[in-house]
C-alpha cells in the first residue's frame, strides 16, 4: 500500500508543480485536465476551468510521489486555507480498497462515493470523522473503457 500527499490549489496546480520539479529535482508523470472530464449533469465548466488541472503527478528522486488538483467552485467541498490537503491511499487490490473506504467513512462524511471511474481507477473520497481528507484509489492498470 501507499501513501501519498494530495494538494488543492485554486487554478495553480500546474505553476506549482512545475515549480516543485525544478526545486525538487522531481519529474511530473502525468498532467490530466478538467477538460477531458465527461461534461453533464447541469455542470458546464468555463473554458478557463477546462484547462484546470483535474490531476497531477510528481515523482520525486526517491520515488515518493506528491499529486495535485485545482479546485473547481461546486465540485466537491470548497478549498480552504487548511483543507487544502488529502492523503492519498492506494491500496492493492479492490476488496483492500472497499475495507479501507468503509472504515474511514464511519462517522465522517463521504465526498464521492467510491466507485468504478472514467479514468479507469476505482476511487472515492471522503473526510472522517476526526476532519481529515481522504482518497482512496485502486487502479486495475487497466486503460478507461470507452
Amino acid at each position: 500500500m501507499r501513501i501519498n500527499p494530495y494538494l488543492n490549489f485554486p487554478g495553480t496546480a500546474e505553476a506549482a508543480f512545475r515549480f516543485y520539479e525544478a526545486v525538487l529535482r522531481g519529474k511530473l508523470t502525468e498532467i490530466h485536465r478538467f477538460g477531458s472530464m465527461p461534461q453533464g449533469d447541469g455542470f458546464e465548466l468555463t473554458p478557463a476551468q477546462r484547462e484546470f488541472v483535474m490531476h497531477v503527478g510528481l515523482e520525486l528522486p526517491d520515488g515518493q510521489m506528491i499529486m495535485a488538483s485545482d479546485m473547481i467552485d461546486g465540485m466537491g467541498p470548497p478549498r480552504v486555507e487548511g483543507n487544502n490537503i488529502s492523503i492519498s491511499i492506494h491500496p492493492a487490490s479492490r476488496a483492500e480498497a472497499d475495507r479501507i473506504f468503509t472504515g474511514l467513512a464511519d462517522g465522517g462524511m463521504v465526498t464521492m462515493p467510491i466507485a468504478d471511474q472514467f479514468w479507469g481507477d476505482y476511487f472515492g473520497s471522503l473526510t472522517d470523522r476526526f476532519g481529515i481528507n481522504w482518497m482512496v484509489n485502486y487502479s486495475t492498470g487497466a486503460p478507461p473503457s470507452q
